[in-house]
């Protein structure tokens, strides 16, 4: 598959919309949510076009997965949450209508059901602090890769 000029997911993927780029490489861009549930919520998506995981070709499957794992890596360093959560949602319930994964920092006193609610985020000092966490978060990775 190749890039959708018309998917959101892919402009973001590609940088043809603004994003807080923490890390990538030829097959993955990972950007800071804009409706981050916790500080470091990081997205995951491929540059090419796909929409579901069972769609993935292997090296993009394995850019997503190792990307994965150095962002939940990352996270842990530097925020020392309880734990990690790390899901994507496919058909319907992918509201981007591009595969992406999500990496999101969790804590003990945090429901998962939280995570998929609809009621709106108390995340405002999450959102001020985009830059800082994103500068923080890619000079970690980069420590890393």
């Amino acid at each position: 598959m190749s890039e959708n000029g018309t998917c959101l997911g892919c402009l973001l993927a590609n940088r043809k919309q603004p994003v807080h780029v923490v890390y990538e490489d030829d097959d993955v861009c990972c950007f800071l949510d804009h409706e981050p549930f916790n500080e470091g919520h990081t997205l995951i998506l491929p540059k090419k076009h796909f929409l579901d995981v069972d769609e993935l070709d292997q090296d993009t499957a394995i850019a997503v997965m190792k990307a994965s794992m150095t962002t939940s890596k990352a996270l842990k360093t530097l925020f020392q949450p309880d734990g990690v959560t790390i899901c994507q949602n496919g058909g319907r319930f992918n509201e981007l209508g591009h595969y992406h994964m999500h990496v999101v920092a969790r804590y003990e006193d945090q429901p998962f059901e939280a995570f998929y609610s609809t009621k709106h985020l108390n995340n405002d000092k999450e959102k001020w602090r985009f830059l800082e966490t994103k500068a923080r978060l890619a000079a970690e990775i980069n420590t890393m890769t």
